[in-house]
């Protein structure tokens, strides 16, 4: 897969700026089209309030989300203005899972903001960025709420353990790890029965063959869960993105996702590709 079509979601959480210029960072690497996009969503008020509700402040609450996505736009622009990438913007009302996931499977990757609870949320929020994993059927890049990234992808580690998501985030992620510097393929506990008689090397083959410099690792999580073991070796080897599968599905209404892929969701400290 090429990359030359990203979706980058914006908001008006702390982290936006660093997620608009990390989107960028990859749009010029890879010469790709930029477009943000931007949910206006309906404030959640009980029908029998918002009937009492008067023109006016009607009105009022339409204007303000409006100024408010056009101090977004502005943002969007004075960071990606003179970088020679090709940009769009867009701004759509509805759901804001709905209206990014239906974007999102027009583009070759998405770039979602880590969930930050400190922040207040719009309606809708509190389900990013898993639903979008989840639901949208195309990878996804999701960045810290909290640090600046000054390279995204000159050092990937892939979190390897020979399944069919870690399979296909290897695959969906090749375009990424070929401008790479350096692939670390790491497989933390494993077990030869899934690995071969040397943990990632095979995988680190197929990447060589496609002209990726990747070396295979492998570590003993000790004490620590599996999330942490990974969190602690891309801290301690430089990585500057971390490459693995999502797990999970849906459950009615509700997600359950694995617990890895829960714990770097909420603990992740460098950008991570996810598919599912």
């Amino acid at each position: 897969m090429s990359l030359k079509d990203i979706l980058v979601h914006v908001d008006h959480s702390p982290s936006c700026k660093e997620r608009i210029k990390a989107a960028l960072k990859l749009a010029q690497l890879h010469n790709a089209h930029l477009t943000a996009l931007y949910v206006m969503t309906k404030p959640m008020i009980p029908g029998f309030i918002e009937a009492q509700l008067s023109k006016e402040v009607i009105k009022a609450q339409v204007a303000a989300s409006e100024n408010a996505a056009k101090e977004i736009q502005t943002m969007f622009a004075s960071i990606t203005d003179g970088n020679n990438v090709p940009t769009e913007w867009r701004c759509v009302e509805g759901d804001m899972v709905e209206q990014v996931m239906l974007h999102a499977r027009y583009a070759d990757l998405t770039v979602l903001g880590q969930k930050d609870s400190k922040t207040i949320e719009d309606p809708g929020a509190s389900e990013m960025p898993d639903q979008i994993l989840l639901r949208s059927g195309r990878p996804v890049l999701i960045i810290p709420h909290s640090g600046s990234f000054e390279t995204v992808g000159k050092h990937i580690m892939v979190a390897w353990d020979g399944s069919r998501l870690a399979t296909r985030a290897v695959n969906d992620a090749i375009c990424l790890m070929e401008k790479a510097d350096k692939v670390d393929v790491l497989a933390v506990d494993p077990k030869n029965s899934h690995h071969g008689d040397i943990p990632g090397a095979d995988i680190s083959l197929h990447l060589a063959r496609h002209d990726i410099n990747a070396e295979a690792e492998h570590l003993a999580s000790s004490n620590l869960s599996a999330g942490d073991a990974l969190l602690s070796y891309a801290a301690d080897s430089g990585i500057d993105l971390i490459v693995m599968g999502g797990y999970g599905h849906r459950r009615w209404r509700e997600v359950v996702l694995g617990g890895v892929t829960r714990h770097m969701l909420k603990h992740m400290t460098v950008p991570v590709f996810m598919t599912h």
